[in-house]
């Protein structure tokens, strides 16, 4: 067996190594037995999941695992990630579990783990649980009938979501505002519209009928132009697109233009700086964010510290420095004040809070930043060859960053969840930005697909 965790938890095809109902339950032994070492824990884990099929799977394996070491599992359904870091920490838990591949399609799946407080992980305890999995030392011979742990269908974990939700803006309402939810047949099809109308918003819900089979299918916040055409045929004021777990959102403006993390994260860091609530007049961004995004910033006097990608980084530096909001432009928005991840429901409730008070349309606040021309390229790859082995590619970078200097830049990485080098190119103009992606990438197809 080879190592378990990514940069985002466990994840793969499921039924394949190592997300297999074997490894599961070998994972809930060895959650069960890091947890219950520390001697001063309730012995108590938490499971969610999403609506992918292998999710039953996966659920019955690991409550198996970490029943049979001794510890009580709280099993809440499908909800968002957010909810159940959420959870974890009211319910006085010592772990919790969420079942998910977030914005993958369906036929693969993962696992990822909060802490009680419903943080992730730090990367000391995912290697002590792993250290667990790989050893193959987890008998639990030891632990007779009278001492196994017990489960529990917990049926009102989505109300207690519900109601914690809408307190992260005061219950403030809705009234008068129309959206169009997609829930990416996911996590919170159906927490989400419940949020919304709850509030008094007029909800048109879309893509909230899961199969097990349709999540992220053709939906979601990485296909925003489904949202974008059922805002335009609707008449409706914004669109909110949740991905697979609802731990990031992408909206469209009321004429189906994407409004991603960057502009969110400029209209809520205004907003909270004018308020005095932006902590240290400071907002948490990764590299990918747009350099648009940085001038804004600066214009108004809000220091912008940026982190490598990935949403853990951000919310490491957060809270490192005591910071209370940051993001990516994929739409991780980290409210730390409600929040301990990226958490679409609350990011939507923020902006949707904002729109009423200002009494202004999500097309005027996102007009906050200038966006210089981006363009990106996902490029499928078998095998991730170090860049260093790529001399054409790494030649063609060199080339692009001295001729953009400050008035552009280049990131070319490898995913951390998906086989699939990432190369982005930004610049003044769109032409700059598109000549230069179209050359870097035929370079790296030949080197690195080769």
């Amino acid at each position: 067996m080879s190592k378990l965790f990514g940069t985002d938890g466990i994840r793969g095809v499921a039924n394949r190594y190592p997300i297999t109902p074997e490894i599961a339950m070998r994972l809930g032994k060895a959650i069960a037995r890091t947890f219950k070492a520390t001697g001063h824990g309730s012995q108590r884990a938490l499971i969610g999941k999403d609506t992918r099929l292998s999710g039953y799977m996966l659920e019955t394996a690991l409550t198996s695992g970490l029943v049979s070491a001794g510890m009580d599992v709280f099993l809440v359904g499908p909800v968002p990630t957010p909810a159940v870091a959420q959870l974890t920490s009211s319910m006085n838990a010592d772990a919790g579990i969420m079942l998910t591949a977030s914005h993958n399609p369906y036929d693969d799946n993962g696992i990822k783990i909060f802490d009680r407080q419903g943080f992730k992980l730090s990367d000391a305890l995912e290697e002590e649980i792993e250290a667990h999995v790989l050893s193959g030392a987890l008998e639990n011979d030891h632990i007779r009938s009278a001492h196994l742990g017990k489960a529990y269908r917990i049926e009102d974990a989505r109300g207690r979501y519900i109601q914690y939700a809408k307190g992260s803006i005061g219950n403030q309402s809705l009234a008068g505002l129309k959206l169009v939810l997609d829930c990416a047949n996911g996590a919170a099809y159906q927490i989400g519209p419940w949020i919304f109308r709850e509030l008094g918003a007029e909800v048109i819900k879309a893509f909230a009928e899961p199969d097990g089979y349709n999540i992220n299918n053709g939906c979601g916040a990485l296909h925003p132009e489904a949202v974008a055409q059922l805002v335009r045929r609707h008449g409706a004021d914004l669109g909110v697109a949740l991905d697979g777990d609802a731990d990031r959102v992408i909206f469209c403006d009321a004429d189906g233009r994407v409004v991603d993390g960057d502009r969110v994260l400029a209209m809520c860091a205004l907003d909270f700086k004018a308020r005095g609530h932006l902590v240290h007049d400071t907002l948490v961004v990764t590299s990918m964010s747009n350099m648009g995004l940085h001038e804004a910033m600066r214009r108004h006097g809000i220091q912008v510290v940026t982190t490598d990608v990935g949403d853990r980084c951000v919310i490491e530096r957060m809270r490192s420095g005591g910071f209370n909001l940051g993001g990516e432009k994929s739409g991780h928005i980290i409210f730390m004040d409600y929040a301990t991840t990226g958490d679409g429901l609350i990011s939507a409730l923020q902006v949707l809070r904002l729109m009423k008070v200002r009494q202004r349309s999500l097309a005027e606040l996102a007009a906050c930043i200038e966006e210089y021309p981006q363009r990106m390229v996902s490029l499928p790859v078998p095998v991730r060859k170090p860049l260093e082995e790529m001399p054409r590619t790494a030649e063609l970078v060199e080339a692009c960053r001295a001729e953009l200097g400050e008035n552009g830049r280049v990131i070319v990485r490898y995913s951390g969840t998906e086989p699939k080098l990432r190369i982005l190119v930004e610049a003044r103009d769109a032409a700059t930005a598109e000549g230069w992606v179209e050359r870097i990438t035929a370079a790296a197809r030949g080197e690195a697909v080769a």
